[in-house]
Protein backbone atom coordinates (compact mmCIF):
# COMPACT_ATOMS: atom_id res chain seq x y z
CA UNK A 1 0.00 0.00 0.00
CA UNK A 2 1.15 3.78 -0.88
CA UNK A 3 2.59 5.38 1.94
CA UNK A 4 0.82 8.32 0.84
CA UNK A 5 -2.03 9.56 -1.96
CA UNK A 6 -3.35 12.44 -3.62
CA UNK A 7 -7.21 11.48 -3.88
CA UNK A 8 -8.38 13.86 -6.80
CA UNK A 9 -12.35 15.13 -6.09
CA UNK A 10 -11.76 14.56 -2.46
CA UNK A 11 -14.46 15.70 -1.52
CA UNK A 12 -17.38 13.79 -3.90
CA UNK A 13 -18.78 10.98 -2.46
CA UNK A 14 -16.00 8.11 -3.60
CA UNK A 15 -13.51 10.76 -2.63
CA UNK A 16 -14.84 11.07 1.06
CA UNK A 17 -14.75 7.11 1.36
CA UNK A 18 -11.71 6.78 0.27
CA UNK A 19 -10.10 8.97 2.35
CA UNK A 20 -11.63 7.73 5.37
CA UNK A 21 -10.27 4.79 4.53
CA UNK A 22 -6.46 5.68 3.96
CA UNK A 23 -7.12 6.81 7.61
CA UNK A 24 -8.23 3.75 9.18
CA UNK A 25 -5.03 2.08 7.23
CA UNK A 26 -3.04 4.51 8.63
CA UNK A 27 -2.12 5.70 4.81
CA UNK A 28 -1.58 9.48 4.68
CA UNK A 29 -3.35 11.44 1.81
CA UNK A 30 -3.20 14.79 -0.12
CA UNK A 31 -6.77 16.11 -1.22
CA UNK A 32 -7.10 18.30 -4.66
CA UNK A 33 -10.87 19.67 -4.37
CA UNK A 34 -12.44 22.55 -6.52
CA UNK A 35 -13.37 24.27 -3.15
CA UNK A 36 -12.57 22.74 0.40
CA UNK A 37 -14.72 21.89 3.00
CA UNK A 38 -12.62 22.07 5.83
CA UNK A 39 -13.29 19.09 7.23
CA UNK A 40 -11.40 16.46 4.81
CA UNK A 41 -8.94 13.95 6.61
CA UNK A 42 -6.04 14.38 4.55
CA UNK A 43 -2.51 15.65 5.35
CA UNK A 44 -2.45 18.41 2.79
CA UNK A 45 -5.56 19.78 0.96
CA UNK A 46 -4.88 21.92 -2.29
CA UNK A 47 -7.61 23.76 -4.36
CA UNK A 48 -7.74 24.33 -7.74
CA UNK A 49 -8.52 22.88 -11.34
CA UNK A 50 -7.48 19.33 -11.43
CA UNK A 51 -6.90 20.29 -15.59
CA UNK A 52 -4.55 23.11 -13.83
CA UNK A 53 -0.63 21.62 -14.52
CA UNK A 54 0.80 23.87 -11.31
CA UNK A 55 -2.64 23.20 -9.07
CA UNK A 56 -1.66 19.04 -9.91
CA UNK A 57 1.93 19.60 -9.05
CA UNK A 58 1.51 21.03 -5.93
CA UNK A 59 -1.07 18.66 -5.08
CA UNK A 60 1.02 15.55 -6.02
CA UNK A 61 4.00 16.81 -3.24
CA UNK A 62 4.98 13.37 -1.33
CA UNK A 63 2.14 11.42 -3.10
CA UNK A 64 3.57 8.04 -4.23
CA UNK A 65 -0.15 6.98 -5.51
CA UNK A 66 -2.82 8.70 -6.88
CA UNK A 67 -6.93 7.71 -6.86
CA UNK A 68 -8.18 9.99 -9.82
CA UNK A 69 -12.24 10.66 -9.60
CA UNK A 70 -12.49 14.46 -10.08
CA UNK A 71 -15.07 14.90 -13.04
CA UNK A 72 -18.30 16.26 -14.02
CA UNK A 73 -20.34 12.88 -13.01
CA UNK A 74 -23.40 12.89 -15.57
CA UNK A 75 -24.01 14.85 -19.36
CA UNK A 76 -27.10 16.32 -17.79
CA UNK A 77 -26.27 19.46 -15.85
CA UNK A 78 -23.21 20.92 -18.39
CA UNK A 79 -23.45 21.38 -21.93
CA UNK A 80 -21.60 18.63 -24.13
CA UNK A 81 -18.65 20.83 -24.61
CA UNK A 82 -17.59 21.62 -20.87
CA UNK A 83 -18.27 17.57 -20.21
CA UNK A 84 -15.75 16.21 -22.66
CA UNK A 85 -13.11 19.20 -22.39
CA UNK A 86 -12.94 18.97 -18.37
CA UNK A 87 -13.06 15.28 -17.79
CA UNK A 88 -10.64 14.52 -20.85
CA UNK A 89 -8.60 17.50 -20.03
CA UNK A 90 -8.33 16.58 -16.32
CA UNK A 91 -7.31 12.89 -16.72
CA UNK A 92 -4.31 13.82 -18.94
CA UNK A 93 -2.85 16.39 -17.34
CA UNK A 94 -3.32 14.22 -13.52
CA UNK A 95 -1.78 11.56 -15.51
CA UNK A 96 0.97 13.73 -16.88
CA UNK A 97 1.89 15.42 -14.18
CA UNK A 98 1.70 12.27 -12.13
CA UNK A 99 3.89 10.76 -14.94
CA UNK A 100 6.59 13.26 -14.75
CA UNK A 101 6.66 13.13 -11.11
CA UNK A 102 7.39 9.61 -10.60
CA UNK A 103 4.15 8.03 -9.69
CA UNK A 104 4.05 4.74 -10.71
CA UNK A 105 0.85 3.69 -9.66
CA UNK A 106 -2.73 5.69 -10.50
CA UNK A 107 -5.84 4.01 -9.96
CA UNK A 108 -8.85 6.37 -12.19
CA UNK A 109 -12.71 6.49 -11.97
CA UNK A 110 -14.01 5.44 -15.40
CA UNK A 111 -17.49 4.50 -15.47
CA UNK A 112 -20.63 2.33 -16.80
CA UNK A 113 -21.43 5.24 -18.92
CA UNK A 114 -18.78 4.06 -21.44
CA UNK A 115 -21.18 1.34 -22.61
CA UNK A 116 -23.20 4.07 -23.44
CA UNK A 117 -26.37 2.56 -22.19
CA UNK A 118 -26.92 5.27 -19.45
CA UNK A 119 -27.07 8.38 -21.66
CA UNK A 120 -27.65 6.91 -25.33
CA UNK A 121 -30.00 8.61 -27.35
CA UNK A 122 -32.03 5.50 -28.18
CA UNK A 123 -35.42 5.06 -26.59
CA UNK A 124 -34.77 1.64 -25.04
CA UNK A 125 -31.23 0.70 -25.78
CA UNK A 126 -30.17 -2.74 -24.98
CA UNK A 127 -26.54 -4.55 -24.59
CA UNK A 128 -25.44 -6.88 -27.64
CA UNK A 129 -25.29 -9.53 -25.22
CA UNK A 130 -25.12 -10.46 -21.19
CA UNK A 131 -23.09 -10.84 -18.94
CA UNK A 132 -21.71 -7.56 -20.23
CA UNK A 133 -17.85 -7.74 -20.63
CA UNK A 134 -15.24 -5.31 -20.54
CA UNK A 135 -15.06 -6.36 -24.13
CA UNK A 136 -18.52 -5.31 -25.60
CA UNK A 137 -18.77 -2.99 -28.34
CA UNK A 138 -19.56 0.62 -26.64
CA UNK A 139 -22.94 2.41 -27.79
CA UNK A 140 -21.84 5.67 -26.94
CA UNK A 141 -23.91 8.88 -28.17
CA UNK A 142 -22.99 11.17 -25.22
CA UNK A 143 -20.27 13.22 -24.47
CA UNK A 144 -19.82 11.52 -20.74
CA UNK A 145 -19.49 7.91 -22.24
CA UNK A 146 -17.59 9.52 -24.89
CA UNK A 147 -14.91 11.42 -22.00
CA UNK A 148 -14.67 7.80 -20.30
CA UNK A 149 -13.82 6.33 -23.10
CA UNK A 150 -11.06 9.07 -23.58
CA UNK A 151 -9.90 8.61 -20.20
CA UNK A 152 -9.23 5.18 -20.88
CA UNK A 153 -6.98 5.65 -24.10
CA UNK A 154 -5.33 8.39 -22.35
CA UNK A 155 -4.62 5.92 -19.43
CA UNK A 156 -3.06 3.18 -21.98
CA UNK A 157 -1.22 6.31 -23.72
CA UNK A 158 0.01 7.27 -20.29
CA UNK A 159 1.05 3.64 -18.92
CA UNK A 160 3.29 3.38 -22.09
CA UNK A 161 5.01 6.79 -21.75
CA UNK A 162 5.33 6.89 -18.13
CA UNK A 163 5.73 2.83 -17.38
CA UNK A 164 2.69 3.07 -15.18
CA UNK A 165 0.23 0.85 -13.75
CA UNK A 166 -3.43 2.78 -14.25
CA UNK A 167 -6.32 0.82 -13.56
CA UNK A 168 -9.63 1.88 -14.79
CA UNK A 169 -12.70 1.18 -12.72
CA UNK A 170 -15.72 1.18 -14.54
CA UNK A 171 -18.20 2.39 -11.77
CA UNK A 172 -21.87 1.55 -11.56
CA UNK A 173 -24.58 3.62 -9.71
CA UNK A 174 -22.71 4.26 -6.63
CA UNK A 175 -23.97 5.55 -2.99
CA UNK A 176 -24.27 4.59 0.73
CA UNK A 177 -26.98 3.15 1.81
CA UNK A 178 -29.12 5.49 3.83
CA UNK A 179 -27.39 8.25 1.42
CA UNK A 180 -29.08 6.99 -1.50
CA UNK A 181 -28.92 2.98 -1.98
CA UNK A 182 -32.24 2.22 -0.11
CA UNK A 183 -34.15 4.84 -1.86
CA UNK A 184 -32.94 3.53 -5.25
CA UNK A 185 -33.65 0.27 -4.80
CA UNK A 186 -36.91 1.28 -3.35
CA UNK A 187 -37.83 3.23 -6.83
CA UNK A 188 -36.52 0.49 -8.68
CA UNK A 189 -38.55 -2.31 -7.27
CA UNK A 190 -41.90 -0.39 -7.94
CA UNK A 191 -40.57 0.36 -11.41
CA UNK A 192 -37.95 -1.94 -12.93
CA UNK A 193 -37.76 -0.35 -16.25
CA UNK A 194 -36.20 2.80 -14.66
CA UNK A 195 -32.84 0.46 -14.16
CA UNK A 196 -33.16 -1.19 -17.28
CA UNK A 197 -30.36 0.85 -18.56
CA UNK A 198 -28.21 -0.05 -15.92
CA UNK A 199 -28.59 -3.23 -15.72
CA UNK A 200 -30.10 -2.90 -12.80
CA UNK A 201 -26.37 -2.91 -10.79
CA UNK A 202 -24.77 -0.73 -8.03
CA UNK A 203 -21.90 -0.43 -5.88
CA UNK A 204 -21.84 0.72 -1.90
CA UNK A 205 -19.46 3.41 -1.55
CA UNK A 206 -17.28 1.65 0.39
CA UNK A 207 -16.67 -0.83 -1.62
CA UNK A 208 -16.15 2.20 -4.28
CA UNK A 209 -13.44 3.12 -2.08
CA UNK A 210 -11.73 -0.41 -1.43
CA UNK A 211 -11.44 -1.00 -5.04
CA UNK A 212 -9.59 2.09 -5.40
CA UNK A 213 -7.18 1.10 -3.00
CA UNK A 214 -6.90 -2.67 -4.38
CA UNK A 215 -6.10 -0.99 -7.84
CA UNK A 216 -2.61 0.94 -6.55
CA UNK A 217 -1.25 -2.33 -5.41
CA UNK A 218 -1.21 -3.62 -9.62
CA UNK A 219 2.38 -5.19 -10.30
CA UNK A 220 3.85 -4.20 -13.31
CA UNK A 221 3.21 -1.04 -15.98
CA UNK A 222 0.17 -1.21 -18.25
CA UNK A 223 -3.65 -0.21 -18.30
CA UNK A 224 -6.46 -2.47 -17.14
CA UNK A 225 -10.31 -1.35 -17.28
CA UNK A 226 -12.51 -3.51 -15.10
CA UNK A 227 -16.19 -3.60 -14.59
CA UNK A 228 -17.32 -2.93 -10.69
CA UNK A 229 -20.48 -4.07 -9.32
CA UNK A 230 -22.23 -6.10 -6.36
CA UNK A 231 -22.92 -9.73 -7.49
CA UNK A 232 -26.29 -9.30 -6.96
CA UNK A 233 -28.97 -6.84 -8.47
CA UNK A 234 -30.49 -3.74 -6.55
CA UNK A 235 -34.05 -5.15 -6.95
CA UNK A 236 -36.06 -8.11 -5.47
CA UNK A 237 -36.90 -9.94 -8.82
CA UNK A 238 -34.87 -12.63 -10.53
CA UNK A 239 -32.10 -11.51 -13.04
CA UNK A 240 -33.45 -13.54 -16.09
CA UNK A 241 -36.89 -12.45 -15.45
CA UNK A 242 -36.13 -9.01 -15.73
CA UNK A 243 -33.56 -9.40 -18.78
CA UNK A 244 -36.75 -11.48 -20.75
CA UNK A 245 -39.05 -8.43 -20.01
CA UNK A 246 -36.70 -5.41 -20.95
CA UNK A 247 -34.45 -6.76 -22.84
CA UNK A 248 -35.74 -9.37 -25.04
CA UNK A 249 -33.73 -9.77 -27.94
CA UNK A 250 -30.49 -9.88 -26.08
CA UNK A 251 -28.55 -13.16 -25.86
CA UNK A 252 -27.61 -14.65 -22.30
CA UNK A 253 -24.33 -16.50 -22.47
CA UNK A 254 -24.95 -17.71 -19.23
CA UNK A 255 -27.21 -18.86 -16.21
CA UNK A 256 -27.39 -15.67 -13.98
CA UNK A 257 -29.22 -17.40 -11.18
CA UNK A 258 -31.87 -15.42 -8.92
CA UNK A 259 -30.63 -12.11 -8.62
CA UNK A 260 -27.09 -12.37 -10.19
CA UNK A 261 -25.94 -9.02 -11.76
CA UNK A 262 -25.68 -9.49 -15.86
CA UNK A 263 -22.09 -8.24 -15.29
CA UNK A 264 -19.24 -9.89 -15.51
CA UNK A 265 -16.55 -9.11 -13.11
CA UNK A 266 -14.47 -11.48 -12.81
CA UNK A 267 -11.63 -8.96 -14.50
CA UNK A 268 -11.66 -6.88 -10.74
CA UNK A 269 -11.36 -10.41 -9.17
CA UNK A 270 -8.27 -11.59 -11.25
CA UNK A 271 -6.70 -8.50 -11.17
CA UNK A 272 -7.90 -6.58 -7.77
CA UNK A 273 -8.72 -9.49 -5.60
CA UNK A 274 -12.12 -7.66 -5.82
CA UNK A 275 -15.49 -8.65 -4.39
CA UNK A 276 -18.54 -5.98 -3.25
CA UNK A 277 -19.27 -7.08 0.19
CA UNK A 278 -21.58 -4.50 1.36
CA UNK A 279 -24.76 -5.57 -0.81
CA UNK A 280 -28.70 -3.85 -0.44
CA UNK A 281 -30.48 -6.68 1.45
CA UNK A 282 -28.02 -7.33 3.98
CA UNK A 283 -26.38 -4.91 7.33
CA UNK A 284 -29.73 -3.74 8.26
CA UNK A 285 -31.19 -3.07 4.26
CA UNK A 286 -33.87 -5.52 3.73
CA UNK A 287 -36.56 -3.11 4.80
CA UNK A 288 -36.41 -1.19 1.91
CA UNK A 289 -38.29 -4.17 -0.10
CA UNK A 290 -40.41 -4.71 2.79
CA UNK A 291 -42.28 -8.25 1.73
CA UNK A 292 -41.83 -8.01 -1.54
Amino acid sequence: MAARVLVTGAAGRIGRAVLTLLAERGSEANALVLDDPGDLPARLVVTGDAADAKTVGAALEGADAVIHLAAIPTPEHNTAAEVFTANSLTTFTVLEEAGRAGIRHVALASSWGVTGLPWTAAENPHPPYVPVDEAMDSQVADAYGLSKQVDELTARMMARRHGMSVVCLRYPYVGGFEERLLAHAARLTADPAAGARDLWTYLEVRDAARAALLALDVRGSGAHAVHLCAPEIIVPYPTEELLRRYHPGTPLRGPLPGRAAPVDTSAARRLLGFTARNLVGREGATSCWGDT
